[in-house]
């Protein structure tokens, strides 16, 4: 999965083991999971998404991961409006990248990034959360920019509205 580029102060969410200060060598257990609706022209899309709430989550992603459900993926709710850049180092399948605006509409997408790429992922502005689904799946549903995502680990976030840039770093 997409890794995290970001200044933030890391506080691992993992069991508190040396070993998980480091780079990621493996794949997270899965995650919480929650319902996550976007709500398209083509219709009402319904997925069951990981929640990667904490910074070690969000470092590791859907790193070192062979699959990635049809239905499935992992939502990133960064709290408050961020930028929000992403990489696919050790991510070994093709992923859409969704990024999530203020009003928690889909703002862009980056459909089938390249696994293993560092290449930085921009939402080239702030972002309430950022959705990983499997490659592909956005055209295949219909999903485009400015339809509706429906979460409820979005909702909190939106009504707080406020901004924090987050400082990229190679």
């Amino acid at each position: 999965m997409a890794a995290l580029v970001g200044s933030a102060g890391v506080a691992w969410g993992l069991p508190a083991l040396a070993e998980d200060a480091g780079e990621p060598t493996q794949a997270q257990p899965v995650l919480p999971k929650e319902p996550l609706t976007i709500v398209s022209a083509s219709g009402q899309h319904v997925f069951s998404v990981e929640l990667a709430k904490t910074p070690r989550q969000q470092q590791v992603g859907e790193m070192f991961r062979t699959q990635v459900p049809q239905d499935g993926g992992m939502l990133f709710p960064w709290g408050t409006l961020q930028q929000s850049d992403m990489w696919m180092e050790n991510t070994l399948v093709p992923l859409d990248i969704v990024f999530i605006g203020p009003d928690q509409r889909v703002q862009s997408i980056v459909e089938n990034a390249v696994p293993q790429s560092l290449a930085h992922i921009s939402s080239h502005g702030p972002a309430l959360a950022t959705l990983e689904l499997a490659g592909g799946v956005t055209a295949k549903l219909g999903i485009v920019v400015g339809d509706k995502v429906e979460s409820a680990s979005l909702a909190p976030q939106a009504a707080k509205g406020t901004l924090t840039q987050q400082a990229s770093q190679p």
